[in-house]
């Protein structure tokens, strides 16, 4: 035992003068280098480390906060945000679940908020409640569905930043905005998760059809080329029972997009009435019209969002007197005007500064709104005897002749066109004749041109492209 200890002393000491001598040869440096530590566990070691205000290294482990696994996809997410924590909101419960996320960003409170009143507002969700657009704090809660959210915009205690990156001797208070996301589900509401297959558009029409029975398959024939879509949801009306035969299975459809909403003074005098009302028969105003074309476009392109139409920004000049920026469809009027889908004086007509937006929606204004959102090009040349040769109207020469040539474009969409669609065949077209709002919502059952479109039927609006 002794002999052995004498060895290891011995063995040292021929090493420490080995790596002393050779301290500057390649020897030495490569003795150096393999007892050296390993750089990449000292790069790590550093990384889970933090300087404290006396100087002290204090270790920390570093973790990375998760989203829920079931998260909404459809809930805004705010760019640049940064999730701090997943906790049960106050007052949840087994029976009704709420989450809170916490989140913090750099940017201001007012910018934030702007981002998700527009966002809820462009994705058509239900905005139960929102602060004055120059607050740079608040709540703003909306709905979709049987889905709750509830954004809550507070500032934040300043962050340190470094300037030099080299320490937090130089550094400044950067701005920092908490946010927090609330959501939850209605489990009153019964989720309707699956639907009917996608039928894909070809030149066999029927597949079109509200009212039939059977599945559509893909131009191929495949049954797999139909794939099923979520839907928004059970009808929400409950007197839907008093539409016409004739239309009712569109108006169903369109129902269930979730953008056949009524002014909030409309809807709480429904329920005080014991139900959500519809009012198919009622005539339907020019501002509901274009709220509902609005949405309509956006809800069925919701996967495409070149093919939508921009909600106008509240600090836009109105370009309708009175249409100020407080009317609470402003955005849309405004953005329907400002893509010239509705005659103003953007589209070169200084006469128009009105809208109207109380008055009873007539069946040429109608057509010349939807056509120019179905065909997605410019109208063609018409007068009063080509619309008379065409759709054969005894009372063409009452037509407005901005209105001729949407009333031409729709009889080249054949069976597809709003005409016959609401109407049936007619000799008659009464354009001046009100529109009721089961007539209105049977004209959003389809938009498109010549097969190539997204229908409601029976998808939420969620249909592949066609053609």
């Amino acid at each position: 035992m002794l002999s052995h200890h004498r060895s290891l002393v011995l063995f040292i000491l021929v090493t420490c003068t080995l790596l002393a001598g050779c301290s500057n040869s390649s020897l030495g440096k490569a003795l150096e280098r393999s007892f050296a530590a390993d750089p990449k566990l000292t790069e790590a070691q550093s990384q889970l480390s933090t300087t404290t205000g006396d100087g002290n290294q204090t270790a920390r482990q570093a973790t990375v906060v998760q989203l829920p696994d079931d998260f909404p996809t459809v809930i805004p997410r705010y760019p640049g945000a940064v999730l701090q924590a997943v906790v049960p909101a106050q007052g949840a419960s087994v029976d009704a679940p709420k989450v809170e996320t916490r989140w913090h960003s750099s940017d201001a409170g007012d910018r934030i908020l702007s981002f998700y009143r527009e966002t809820f507002q462009k994705n058509n969700w239900q905005i139960l409640n929102q602060p004055e657009s120059t607050r740079a704090t608040g709540t703003v809660t909306a709905r979709q569905n049987d889905l709750n959210v509830t954004v809550s915009v507070q500032p934040g205690s300043p962050v340190a930043v470094s300037r030099s990156g080299a320490g937090t001797a130089d550094s400044a208070k950067a701005s920092n905005t908490e946010l927090v996301i609330q959501y939850s589900r209605d489990t009153s509401q019964p989720r309707n998760t699956a639907g009917p297959a996608s039928p894909k558009l070809g030149n066999d029409l029927s597949t079109l059809s509200p009212f039939s029975g059977t599945t559509a398959l893909g131009a191929s024939g495949d049954s797999s080329a139909a794939q099923s879509q979520p839907v928004s949801g059970d009808i929400p009306f409950t007197d839907l029972n008093k539409t016409p035969a004739e239309l009712r299975q569109y108006v169903e459809d369109v129902a269930k997009l979730g953008i056949l909403s009524q002014a909030v003074s409309q809807q709480k005098q429904n329920q005080s009435q014991g139900g959500s009302l519809f009012e198919p028969n009622k005539t339907i105003t020019r501002r509901e019209y274009a709220r509902w074309l609005m949405a309509a476009n956006n809800r069925l392109y919701s996967d495409r969002p070149t093919q939508q139409i921009r909600l106008a920004q509240t600090s836009a000049q109105p370009v309708f007197k009175d249409v100020p920026r407080t009317d609470p469809d402003f955005p849309a009027i405004q953005g329907l005007a400002e893509a010239g889908i509705i005659p103003s004086s953007l589209a070169g007509d200084p006469t128009i500064t009105t809208f109207r937006p109380n008055d009873p929606l007539t069946r040429e204004s109608m057509l010349l709104w939807k056509v120019p959102v179905d065909t997605r090009q410019a109208l063609p040349t018409a007068n009063i005897e080509t619309v008379k040769q065409t759709w054969g109207f005894q009372d063409a020469a009452k037509i407005d002749p901005r209105a001729l040539r949407a009333v031409l474009a729709d009889y080249q969409n054949g069976d597809l066109s709003n005409i016959r669609r609401a109407y049936g065949y007619t000799t008659l077209f009464q354009p001046k004749k009100p529109v009721t709002r089961a007539e209105a919502a049977a004209t959003l059952w389809y938009i498109g041109f010549q097969g190539e479109g997204k229908s409601a039927r029976g998808e939420g609006g969620k249909l592949k492209d066609e053609g």
